[in-house]
């Protein structure tokens, strides 16, 4: 298959040269006068409406550009192409005449994927057909890489044979530019993506909102449990986190004394790949001064019926996804987190001896804290169950360290979650703005996830988010939706990568045996800038800590490795 391919580009790579042999540049700088191929099918109709059998439509001299994906020679003069931009086909008909010896050498040195601009007129063919007929062709870009079409074949026993266009789930993701350029239906639906998205800016701007931008590199991760991911600032000499949520910035403006704001951009975290999980990933928060969680509730509604009318049509509420019957017309469901837990797990998520005993039969964590504990065992056996929207209400204070509680029970925090067909889509909270009952949370839950090793707890207290509550926020409700599963659910997708143009996978190009020694030397590196802080410096034996590691640093480098070179094995390193 390789030596095919290389021939396959050895071929192109040949028309490329005799295309500037003939004085065509293969890559043309500027494109002529050009219209779209859906503008010229209905401007062609239009015209169609006033056209006799004697006076039949035409549009002179239409111009368009796009990229060649069928060429058929029908006869030894007759030549079609469909030509392919950003709105549909338009199919061409070209000949010597039309043409010109010069077009037709063209023709000669043109594969499927390249770009051309074609010129003519624009008629019905005997078989209906809406076809430009040229009378002038342009060379634009030559593609060298045979592009994925279904294509059919005779092998070498003279069996007729057909190979589908793309349907490798890891290549289409992997080369999605490929996807898009031959599945019409995948461009779709990242229109349909950009449609939702620009529903909810709407939406939300028509209740007042504000869009605005919040920092992406933060010097303390916070606003969810998650690990992150850490990358290092060389001017500043500091470690900063890619976001995990822009929540506590947000709130931060509510301080500031804007009151309704809302942010869609990337979340980081760092985690497991699956069907609904990518470690970047895009989200909607929002924040509103002098609302709570009921608030929040009402606007999820409208926003998600508001995207869904948008995509599916006013009456469309009904439909299926993932094998379920989905109906989302309001008002969802709402229900308590210890109602739904003692209705789906069989006990109070109070009684500690059976939650003890369902936790060690799960195989979670024994070091975990209690509350954790529960939300776990929630986990494994509630969310499945919640099919048609459901707000799941009122979560334990322990687990909301961002969320007041309610007014008449200390031990309940104003939060809910969405679900819907087993899957989270939103998280909300009457927001917590007492800063001295927020720092005391901070630092439980700090000394919570030393106690239990979480690499999902927070590692430092955010003083600088609590010094921000010091000079006062309103009450408030917070809001956050998961845009990528909202796509998924409104398009009736069923993962994660296929709304996410550029989903996270493995690099092709690289040797994985190489990679844990191209970390290894990352890592040595980051170190080593830490090493020079000079708040490190005044720690009393601290260089001879840092000449220690130094030498160790050396023996390392030794055993890695220089950067243009194999590691070493074993056996090659006697000492």
């Amino acid at each position: 298959m390789t030596q095919d391919v290389s021939e396959y580009r050895a071929v192109r790579e040949e028309k490329r040269e005799a295309l500037k042999a003939l004085g065509v540049n293969p890559y043309e700088v500027r494109t002529p006068e050009r219209t779209t191929n859906a503008a010229i099918r209905t401007e062609f109709e239009t015209a169609e409406a006033g056209a006799t059998e004697e006076n039949p439509a035409v549009l002179k001299d239409c111009g368009i550009a796009g990229r060649v994906l069928a060429n058929r020679k029908m006869g030894k003069k007759a030549i079609f192409l469909d030509v392919y931009d950003g709105t549909g086909k338009l199919q061409v008909y070209m000949n010597a005449k039309g043409v010109g010896e010069q077009g037709m050498a063209i023709h000669e040195n043109l594969d499927l994927g390249d770009f051309v601009w074609v010129k003519g007129d624009v008629q019905r063919t005997r078989t209906g057909e809406v076809t430009l007929f040229a009378s002038e062709l342009r060379f634009l870009t030559k593609a060298l890489s045979v592009p994925p079409l279904p294509r059919e074949f005779t092998d070498e026993d003279g069996n007729k044979k057909s190979i589908d266009a793309l349907t490798d789930p890891e290549l289409r993701h992997r080369k999605r530019y490929l996807d898009l350029m031959v599945h019409g239906e995948v461009r779709e639906r990242f229109e349909q993506r950009s449609k939702v998205i620009t529903t909810i800016r709407h939406y939300l701007e028509a209740q007042g909102f504000l869009e605005v931008e919040t920092p992406m590199m933060h010097p303390v991760p916070g606003g969810a449990r998650a690990r992150p991911f850490i990358t290092h600032h060389n001017a500043l000499g500091m470690n900063l986190y890619l976001r995990i949520a822009p929540e506590l910035y947000l709130k931060r403006l509510l301080v500031g004394g804007f009151e309704r704001v809302f942010e869609v951009n990337r979340n980081f975290r760092n985690e497991g790949i699956d069907q609904t999980h990518n470690p970047e990933f895009t989200m909607l928060e929002l924040y509103e001064a002098y609302a709570d969680y009921e608030r929040m509730m009402e606007l999820t509604e409208g926003m998600i019926v508001a995207a869904a009318k948008a995509l599916r049509g006013n009456d469309d509420l009904k439909f299926n996804w993932l094998g379920h019957e989905i109906d989302l017309t309001p008002p969802f469901r709402r229900a308590s987190y210890g109602d739904l837990f003692a209705e789906h797990v069989g006990f109070a998520m109070t009684d500690k001896d059976k939650v003890a005993a369902e936790a060690k039969r799960l195989e979670i964590d024994p070091k975990q804290d209690y509350w954790n504990t529960v939300n776990e065992i929630l986990e494994e056996h509630v969310e499945s169950k919640l099919i048609q929207p459901t707000f799941m209400i009122d979560y334990p204070t322990a687990i909301c360290p961002l969320t007041k509680s309610k007014p008449d029970n200390p031990d309940i925090a104003e939060r809910f979650e969405l679900f819907v067909a087993g899957m989270e889509f939103g998280n909300a909270f009457s927001e917590l703005n007492e800063p001295v009952e927020q720092l005391r949370r901070f630092v439980e839950q700090v000394e919570l996830g030393k106690a239990s090793q979480d690499v999902e707890a927070p590692k430092e207290v955010d003083y600088d988010y609590v010094e921000a509550l010091e000079a006062g926020m309103p009450p408030a409700g917070g809001l956050g939706v998961g845009i990528d599963r909202l796509v998924m659910l409104l398009t009736g997708t069923d993962s994660i990568r296929e709304v996410i143009l550029f989903p996270q996978m493995r690099r092709e190009h690289l040797d994985q045996q190489d990679a844990p020694v191209q970390r290894a030397r990352i890592a040595i590196d980051s170190v080593l800038e830490e090493l020079e802080s000079p708040e490190l410096r005044k720690i009393e034996g601290f260089q001879q800590l840092k000449a220690r590691f130094e030498e160790l640093v050396g023996h390392a480098r030794i055993l890695l490795g220089s950067p243009d070179q194999k590691a070493g094995t074993p056996e090659d390193d006697k000492g």
